[in-house]
């Protein structure tokens, strides 16, 4: 039980005195990227998933 106890109170002293939370300002910056980065692969999958369907579309017309 001893080990248990040791182990949550290691844990709380680690998370109030040891983590660095980010700042507004850098919590901001991080959404942006996140948001610009899933945008743009979208973006990129939806222009490959429209390019391979056009490829394909041509590729078995020829066979008809």
């Amino acid at each position: 039980m001893n080990k248990i106890l040791n182990y949550f109170e290691q844990a709380y002293n680690e998370l109030i005195h040891k983590v660095t939370w980010p700042t507004w300002t850098e919590l901001q910056q991080s959404t942006l990227i996140t948001l610009f980065s899933i945008l743009l692969l979208t973006a990129l999958t939806t222009l490959m998933d429209g390019t391979s369907k056009v490829v394909f579309e041509n590729f078995y017309g020829l066979f008809k």
